[in-house]
């Protein structure tokens, strides 16, 4: 038989393209991914509105603010720039399960179904952890934090804080809460690329503890609640990710040349 002749437990033979096909497929997957934001942001603009998705974002401070303050603005374009950043955040956030199927439905055909098995899993589980962070942070840690800074605010300071730096504020705390909630995606591909053991990471534990509390420090608030409500769930999804790392490990494993399944119909040798 000719070496030219394609393996024939090769998932991937006979499905080349050419190259200017793959330009085309991928112009189309990112005119679909930006034609979803696109649309959603179009949806956002006309309900509920700019206005009012601001007032959904800052609910949380606006709530422990003293009677009668308010936000204020010291640009003159910041109370049209400020809430028209907020909702093409918000139309990105609402259409990335769109954009993230497109970037999987462009690279998936390329590959073997053990990775898929791999990459498929952490593409939904990283978005969904992201969204859980971002959701735990405005849900609890905004609360507990703008209350607790209130407390300690003189009486005769009137609080009135600018909106520009807010929304600065809140991006900072989102991103740092939704990659936060990313920790066992970092284990899981760790341990997957064989970078660092499960064995490693278990004794790696206690380096880590310190670890969570330092970038706590160092990304949230000078103050104790929030370093808290970062260090403490980082803590508990590094473990998560360790139990991941186990399962991840065994079932999305290359599978060995000499236990491929043989063919429907055919007889082993040895039994003939």
């Amino acid at each position: 038989m000719s070496d030219s002749t394609p393996n024939a437990h090769d998932e991937l033979a006979g499905t080349e393209q050419p190259f200017v096909q793959h330009l085309i497929e991928l112009r189309d997957r990112l005119v679909k991914a930006v034609g979803a934001v696109g649309l959603v942001t179009l949806i956002l603009a006309l309900y509920p509105g700019p206005g009012p998705l601001y007032d959904i974002l800052a609910a949380p401070l606006v709530a422990h603010l003293p009677a009668g303050a308010t936000m204020i603005a010291t640009s003159v374009i910041s109370p049209f720039m400020v809430p028209l950043k907020i909702m093409m955040m918000a139309a990105f956030l609402i259409a990335l399960p769109v954009v993230l199927y497109q970037a999987w439905a462009f690279v998936a055909p390329g590959l073997y179904a053990h990775e898929k098995r791999l990459v498929l899993p952490l593409v939904v589980s990283s978005t969904v952890l992201f969204f859980a962070g971002v959701a735990f942070c405005y849900f609890f840690v905004f609360g507990q934090v703008f209350k607790f800074i209130q407390s300690f605010a003189p009486k005769s300071i009137t609080a009135a804080p600018d909106i520009e730096a807010y929304l600065s504020f809140v991006l900072t705390m989102f991103l740092a809460f939704g990659l936060t909630f990313e920790v066992p995606i970092v284990v899981v591909v760790l341990a997957r690329l064989g970078i660092m053991s499960v064995e490693k990471l278990k004794e790696f534990r206690s380096y880590f503890i310190v670890l969570a509390f330092i970038v706590a420090a160092v990304v949230t608030p000078p103050d104790v609640v929030s370093q808290l409500a970062l260090a403490i769930p980082m803590c508990l999804l590094y473990e998560l990710g360790i139990w991941a790392a186990v399962i991840f490990i065994k079932h999305t494993q290359a599978p060995d040349e000499n236990s491929i399944d043989k063919e429907p119909g055919s007889k082993d040798s040895s039994g003939s």
